[in-house]
């Protein structure tokens, strides 16, 4: 079975990018199961002199997440035209130790929705740019659900068809680099 983690750049009780990884889950393949993390809230704030070992529990608890996923989606908003700080702390928690971390050769595929216009493009360019820098396996390509808070159906679906195609495919390719990670190391 392979597993994606799924990472909400939103702290907020009725995220629209908590619910658009659910809509990816939704999209998924027999055979796959995607978790979405609860613990971004959890994590102090980075500060090199507390990265130290055993690590902060929920460090630990994310970093062991990640390790254990064939791939990770992230679905962030945007917040200032940027990447949320939740959202940031918890990658720079996971990228250390440095080069030997839990995202490094990781595939990862970004995601994001917003209640604007544009659907957090400029924060998905943010997080693949900051992902590259870390050394996961970032997959290019973005889904930008604009004026998300009417983009899902009452089962949690997203209602527009291409949307629906460009997510299925996204999803698709990190599958595809997920699998051929999990190949690999068998």
């Amino acid at each position: 079975m392979l597993r994606i983690l799924g990472l909400s750049g939103s702290l907020r009780r009725g995220s629209l990018n908590t619910t658009l990884l659910r809509a990816a889950a939704k999209l998924l393949p027999p055979g796959v199961e995607l978790e979405v993390f609860d613990g971004l809230g959890e994590l102090p704030p980075y500060d090199a002199d507390l990265d130290v070992e055993p690590a902060h529990p929920a460090v630990e608890r994310l970093r062991q997440a990640i390790a254990d996923a064939d791939g990770v989606l992230i679905a962030t908003p945007e917040y200032n035209g940027s990447i949320p700080g939740v959202l940031k702390n918890a990658l720079d928690w996971a990228s250390r130790p440095f080069p030997d971390n839990a995202l490094r050769g990781k595939p990862v595929a970004v995601i994001g929705a917003s209640t604007g216009l544009f659907g957090a493009v400029w924060a998905q360019a943010e997080t693949r740019k900051v992902l590259g820098v870390i050394g996961a396996d970032v997959i290019e390509g973005e889904l930008p659900v604009g004026q998300a808070d009417g983009a899902f159906a009452d089962d949690g679906g997203l209602v527009d068809r291409e949307q629906r195609a460009a997510l299925a495919e996204l999803a698709h390719v990190l599958l595809d680099r997920a699998g051929a990670l999990e190949a690999q190391a068998a």
